[in-house]
C-alpha cells in the first residue's frame, strides 16, 4: 500500500503521551494514527448494534398517538422548568 506523508498539528503534551504509548506498544506513531484511521472509518459505515439492554427495552414504553418523543421530551422539560 502506497503511503502519503500527512502533517499534523496538536498539543505538544498530547503529542509526547502519543509517542510513548507507541513506544510501549512496538509500534509508530503514524502506523498507530493510521490504525486509528482506519477504525474510524470502519465504524462510521457499520450502524452500531444496540446492547442487550437496550434490546431488552425496545417495545417497553408506547408513545401516545399524534406526540413524538422529541415532542414528549420538550414537555416534560417544560413542566420541569416552568418553561
Amino acid at each position: 500500500m502506497a503511503t502519503t506523508k500527512l502533517t499534523l498539528s496538536a498539543d505538544k503534551d498530547v503529542i509526547a503521551r502519543a509517542k510513548r504509548l507507541a513506544k510501549r506498544r512496538g509500534t509508530s506513531l503514524s502506523s498507530m494514527f493510521a490504525r486509528f484511521l482506519a477504525s474510524v472509518a470502519e465504524e462510521s459505515q457499520t450502524p452500531a448494534k444496540p446492547g442487550p439492554l437496550t434490546r431488552q427495552a425496545l417495545g417497553l414504553a408506547r408513545l401516545p398517538a399524534g406526540k413524538s418523543d422529541k415532542q414528549l421530551l420538550a414537555d416534560a422539560l417544560a413542566d420541569r422548568y416552568g418553561v
